[in-house]
């Protein structure tokens, strides 16, 4: 990969890391990535971040004079002098982490087994370990990213450096910051992380998560067999197992969608459990994971009101069922009186006529 600031600050934390400490000064080239401006002599503005990064490990930055290359220690040299140490013939690696392991191991056993140019009865790595003691102590890692503002296309893609990654389908629409660090990409939209990746080192690729967009299934079910983001994706353990089951079924997707649903809301492992249980059962169905999922919420009680002394009762209800057949009698005898009434009022016009 080229040189980017990110880059920068990855080299650094790596070699103060493994050397345990820090130098008090550092002399650096006039890198885009660390200076901005080049002024008069040694007049230098350097790059905010940079700066930053030199605080934090309490490196003081200095700045060569253009065009005078023994001001750099011979550099140059030093890295074609290493490829052609250990770069010859030329090497085949699976990935560049399997590349800087295997360089690291043979630096190291280098400076083991070679005299130290000065003192030729000691070894580089014991008069290294005597001067270790002089570095400045590792502080731990600086938070060495590259940030940029980028905006979420409808299919839920943030592009950075000539590639795509996926983010959560709820961030669409709406600008996100793109934290780019060596080795991978993290996508924050107000403060919230809605995307992390392995950083892809290649041109034009898309790098999918396929969780970014199971909210996107409940619309379209069939995009969990033929969309681009879910092919080749292998669901684990138990989940696997029943997506394998639904998939002969009528309404498979529509089912299996439900399952990964509840991912969201009650998380993968307990997702899984549900799973398993069903399957131990017998039965493959969204309604029976999502049942038994339901039995494994933990139950919870509604919190206590408290109630203000204005809204007690002075005289709490007392339940007394013979209250209610003194009503009863109350309420015939007072119907029986009145159908008496209407049969004399009734009479009495009968004798008049």
């Amino acid at each position: 990969p080229r040189e980017s600031q990110e880059m920068v600050f990855d080299a650094h934390d790596k070699a103060f890391a493994f050397f345990r400490g820090t130098c008090q000064r550092g002399i650096y080239d006039n890198m885009r990535t660390a200076v901005d401006v080049v002024g008069v002599g040694r007049e230098r503005q350097f790059n905010r971040r940079f700066l930053q990064m030199c605080s934090h490990y309490l490196v003081e930055p200095t700045a060569c004079t253009p065009a005078s290359g023994w001001e750099k220690g011979q550099v140059e040299n030093q890295v074609g002098l290493v490829r052609n140490r250990f770069f010859k013939p030329r090497l085949k690696f699976a990935s560049l982490h399997d590349m800087n392991g295997w360089l690291l191991e043979q630096c190291v056993l280098y400076a083991r087994s070679h005299p130290h140019p000065e003192r030729r009865d000691c070894p580089v790595w014991e008069m290294f370990e005597q001067e270790r003691p002089a570095l400045v102590p590792y502080v731990g890692t600086f938070d060495g990213f590259n940030a940029r503002t980028s905006a979420v296309s409808k299919t839920c893609l943030v592009a950075y450096d000539k590639n795509r990654y996926s983010v959560m389908a709820q961030a669409v629409g709406r600008p996100v910051e793109v934290h780019a660090y060596a080795e991978r990409i993290l996508i924050r939209q107000d403060g919230q992380v809605v995307g992390e990746h392995p950083r892809c080192f290649g041109r034009e690729q898309i790098v999918y998560d396929p969780w970014h967009y199971v909210p996107v299934l409940a619309r379209k079910p069939g995009a969990l067999r033929n969309g681009a983001p879910f092919k080749g994706w292998v669901l684990p353990g138990a989940l696997g197992r029943v997506q394998g089951r639904l998939r002969g079924s009528a309404d498979g997707d529509r089912q299996m969608v439900a399952i990964l649903q509840a991912v969201s809301l009650d998380g993968l492992p307990a997702v899984e459990a549900a799973c398993a249980e069903a399957l131990a059962a017998g039965l493959c169905s969204s309604d029976v994971v999502l049942n038994a999922l339901s039995r494994q919420r933990p139950a919870t009680t509604p919190p206590d009101i408290a109630t203000p002394d204005a809204l007690r009762l002075r005289h709490e209800p007392i339940a007394d069922c013979a209250r209610y057949d003194t009503l009863r009698s109350q309420s015939h005898g007072t119907t029986s009186g009145a159908g008496a009434d209407e049969r004399a009022q009734a009479g009495g016009h009968e004798s008049r006529l």
